[in-house]
């Protein structure tokens, strides 16, 4: 989201974005809502953004003043602002020249002692302090709970001397020599505050960037040394989301991080679908922080495992899959009969071994029908009727086990899990089981007079086919753009333990007063800090390295994932799981700048950051991307050329030679096969041809290209297609 846009003087884009603001914004003002004009880069020579702001909004508001429908001037990096306007002032405000689209915003939703290790990457790492110490980690998110020992500021010296932030994080808040900077975008009133009272954003900065904190656990679980990438690295806070996370609130945090001067942004917020660019505040926001040299880390998302799923799209924004690591969480399931199930959940409470009766159907209910009562659904449960009884449920939701504490049942036991992949906490003894075991467990119940179970507290267990791409994990193909692939890589996102605020539910239930200093947490929230916190690490090697460069680093490193266990292979990890230490002398780098980002665009007819030539040619494979994709026509022969250019950041004097691993369905040439370098930052170009006889509706081939020179080996993978979206 860095500066997109020539000044005003030459070009001015203006663009315009619908906001729904929080229900209340929307009662207090009946049918003005909030929107966000969005105007480009910020002119060079005098100009006053907030004047000229107020006087367009002067122009088109009827019945009050432009200061009452102005809610935020963004002046910082960028130049536009947030206003509430009603639909007829929408209409008003489209028609004006500068107007390029106009459209409404959306909220988006807030999407460790193992994972580190786990990725070949120890406490003992070779390190570069100095210069890490000087890297700033933006967190956009919830928050952050100041006092937790992962961001004590023991051993730190000043803040660097490039930092222009401020700590400004409201009541209660202090900064230190870790946390250097608090912002609290849209939080007015005398209670506003950056203190995390969710949890999220505390875990996600602690995984970038928290100190390494012996002892970590919860409850006695995954204990173990807690610790970010790069513990010497300093956090800035931008608290967008007060469970919510409103466009216009994300927009200014981008806003403040870029003219703050962070070198790494991490946002872990997304949508549930993807939205072209010109509706996509995090991929405007980006795009400006690219220009400043800033790289955005983004969640793919949750929504998977279906395709198109992810919405986090744009190739200036690194988009992270969430995979497991080697270790799982497990809790078991004991019947009176003696069969034991090991099933899903993050369970810190100890039954004893006490056997518990079971309950199930209409016996839990005296208001709902019977459907409803095998469900569990809100409110169906009798307290009266559940109370010491552990209840049986045929969903497997959260909202199964927050029923159960609701009613003060003792269990909860949750049928057909089809995702077995992660557990998550809970507010009582519950177990998610198999559609296999759940039969057992129904027959158990159907054929016992008295029927009883226990549930035991979670243990850990060894997960040796680790890493796989989580369920819940969104997939590709990229509904937008066909020809980026995405996710861009994936990285530990299940059962990962990392800071979190003491006055946070752990199990996300209001109700649930335990309060923890750690908790373990799964999503591709918690995958994304990973790779921020791997390019915070590359970039202490390479301070002046791009963007792009870094991803670069990051993709082409990346461990190649079993496609035997991932039906969907690339769409599911991108290029595949990430290796911090492998990026850090990558040999080669992919690298593309604002103009090849603009050209992709204009080869799309999408004028967001610039006027376009009246001629372009090309198309959005042709993006000096590491990674390559194309969606084919089916049963149709197809050629398609992918050029690119690496520039050589190994050895000066160094030879690689071209491997293309690929089925025999497609053939894949490389011209030429051999790229000899003599110097460092020289830069060869190279074009991959793959042709094929057609493939069949729905379907996908994967290969890549190794360039190896004997040290490094640079991987991309190559990608062709047929599947398209159902709607």
């Amino acid at each position: 989201m860095a500066g997109i846009f020539s000044s005003l003087s030459s070009y001015c884009i203006l663009l315009v974005f619908i906001i729904v603001a929080d229900l209340s914004l929307c009662t207090a003002q009946n049918d003005k809502q909030v929107y966000i004009v969005y105007m480009g880069s910020l002119p060079t020579g005098e100009y006053s953004p907030t004047s000229h702001h107020l006087s367009l909004l002067e122009e088109i508001v009827e019945g009050r003043s432009a200061d009452g429908a102005l809610v935020r001037s963004y002046n910082r990096s960028f130049n536009a602002f947030a206003a509430r306007l009603s639909h007829a002032e929408v209409e008003r405000i489209s028609g004006l020249k500068e107007v390029v689209s106009v459209f409404p915003s959306r909220r988006s939703q807030l999407l460790t002692t193992r994972s580190w290790d786990f990725m070949g990457f120890p406490e003992n790492v070779k390190r570069n302090p100095t210069v890490e110490s000087n890297i700033i980690i933006g967190v956009i998110d919830s928050g952050i709970w100041p006092e937790s020992e992962s961001f004590a500021d023991k051993g730190f010296g000043p803040p660097p001397a490039k930092w222009k932030g401020t700590c400004a994080g409201g009541k209660n808040f202090t900064c230190n020599n870790k946390i250097i900077g608090a912002r609290v975008e849209f939080t007015s009133g005398a209670e506003a505050t950056a203190r995390d009272t969710e949890g999220h954003g505390s875990h996600t900065a602690s995984t970038a960037a928290g100190n390494t904190v012996s002892g970590a656990n919860f409850y006695g679980l995954a204990q173990g040394n807690a610790r970010g990438a790069v513990p010497s690295a300093r956090i800035a806070v931008y608290m967008a989301c007060e469970e919510f996370c409103d466009d216009h609130k994300i927009l200014a945090a981008f806003d403040d991080a870029i003219a703050d001067g962070v070198d790494i942004i991490t946002i872990s917020i997304g949508k549930d679908v993807p939205f072209p660019y010109e509706n996509d505040t995090t991929a405007i926001g980006a795009f400006h922080a690219m220009e400043k040299g800033i790289l955005t880390v983004q969640a793919a998302g949750n929504s998977g495992p279906d395709p198109f799923t992810v919405s986090s799209h744009a190739p200036w924004i690194i988009s992270v899959a969430a995979s497991s690591t080697d270790r799982r969480i497990i809790d078991k399931t004991v019947l009176g009969n003696g069969q034991t199930f090991v099933g899903s959940s993050v369970n810190s409470f100890a039954l004893n071994g006490t056997k518990i009766p079971l309950i199930y159907g209409k016996a839990v209910t005296s208001n709902c029908t019977e459907d409803d009562a095998w469900s569990c659904w809100n409110n169906c449960m009798n307290s009266s009727l559940v109370k010491g009884k552990i209840v049986i449920c045929d969903m497997t939701d959260a909202s199964v086990t927050d029923e159960a504490f609701r009613a003060r049942a003792l269990g909860s036991i949750m049928l057909n899990d089809t995702y077995e992949d992660v557990s998550n906490v809970v507010p009582l003894p519950a177990s998610s089981l198999n559609p296999h075991d759940s039969d057992l467990v129904m027959s158990y119940l159907k054929s016992t007079k008295n029927p009883q179970a226990t549930i035991l507290k979670s243990e850990i267990t060894e997960h040796n086919t680790a890493p796989v791409v989580a369920s819940f994990s969104s997939r590709g193909p990229n509904n937008i753009v066909p020809e980026i692939l995405k996710p861009d890589i994936s990285a530990p996102g299940v059962e990962i333990l990392a800071a979190y605020s003491p006055v946070a539910s752990p199990s996300d239930n209001a109700d649930d007063k335990r309060s923890v200093k750690y908790n373990v947490v799964s999503g591709t929230s918690m995958s994304c800090p990973h790779v921020a916190g791997a390019a915070a690490y590359v970039k202490s090697f390479h301070p002046n390295w791009s963007p792009s460069a870094i991803t670069s680093a990051l993709m082409t490193t990346a461990l190649p994932m079993n496609t035997a266990k991932h039906a969907d292979a690339e769409f599911g990890y991108g290029a595949g799981h990430i290796n911090p230490i492998k990026a850090v002398d990558p040999g080669l780098v992919y690298e593309a700048t604002r103009d090849d980002y603009i050209r992709m665009l204009c080869s799309m007819n999408n004028t967001l950051f610039s006027k376009c030539p009246q001629h372009i040619e090309g198309s959005p494979k042709d993006l000096n991307y590491p990674s390559m994709a194309v969606r084919v026509e089916e049963n149709r022969a197809f050629t398609v050329k992918f050029p690119r250019t690496v520039r050589n950041v190994g050895l000066a004097k160094s030879s690689y030679k071209s491997n293309i691993t690929t089925g025999s369905q497609i053939n894949v040439m490389v011209e030429p096969s051999i790229l000899s370098f003599k110097s460092v930052d020289e830069r060869q170009s190279f074009v991959v041809t793959v042709a094929g006889k057609g493939l069949p509706a729905n379907s996908m081939l994967s290969s890549s290209l190794v360039w190896n020179d004997g040290t490094h080996s640079v991987r991309s993978p190559i990608v062709v297609y047929t599947i398209k979206p159902s709607n």
